[in-house]
């Protein structure tokens, strides 16, 4: 093959990669980039133009949540068990403080000074894979809200699956990300479309 149709092939394919970012939202995220799924992100929705700490505070999950409290809380946002479980599954990504954990986490201090360090959700903290829920079942969960959704046989079944088969987990997360990100959105004259997804406009 000429050297020119290998670059007329290459700036197709980059055409069309555009095409899908434009048309789809289809883009490499930070999660893709480290090994996790990627799913088409719904354009289109408008912003809010304040912020409500204590809204956010109420709405979001916390740390200390028993199970029934978890699924209560996800009830309130039209997400189900399933969404539960497999939103959890962010958690193995990143690090939360030593103040929120259970007991006896290797990576927090038995004593003093752990509610500024933090420890990692699971032993990969930098790779999206299924590290987490295998920790779920051998009862290490990092939170108390982790280790709860061994609680239940439903919620355990879930953990466990995903443990064992990535694909199943990266599929449910891409689901239930888009379910999320369809929570009560602004329509008519609330809220803008920003020109500037950072800042109001």
């Amino acid at each position: 093959m000429e050297f020119s149709n290998v670059i007329i092939i290459l700036l197709l394919i980059l055409l069309l990669l555009l095409k899908l970012y434009l048309a789809y939202g289809l883009w490499p995220t930070c999660i893709v980039q480290l090994g996790g799924p990627t799913w088409n992100v719904q354009l289109g929705r408008r912003d809010s133009t304040t912020a409500n700490r204590t809204n956010a505070n109420n709405d979001l999950p916390k740390p200390s949540m028993d199970l029934p409290t978890l699924i209560r809380n996800f009830n309130n946002q039209g997400l189900d068990v399933e969404d539960l479980v497999a939103l959890s599954g962010a958690h193995t990504i990143g690090f939360a403080k030593c103040s929120f954990a259970r007991q006896d986490q290797p990576k927090c201090p038995t004593s003093g000074g752990g509610r500024t360090i933090l420890g990692p959700l699971d032993p990969t903290p930098a790779k999206f894979d299924t590290i987490y829920f295998s920790n779920l079942v051998m009862m290490k969960g990092f939170l108390n809200s982790d280790g709860a959704l061994c609680n239940d046989n439903q919620t355990y079944g879930l953990v466990e699956n995903y443990s064992q088969n990535g694909w199943a987990f990266s599929v449910a997360f891409a689901k239930s990300m888009i379910r999320m990100g369809s929570i009560n959105p602004l329509t008519g004259n609330k809220g803008q479309i920003r020109v500037n997804c950072r800042k109001v406009n």
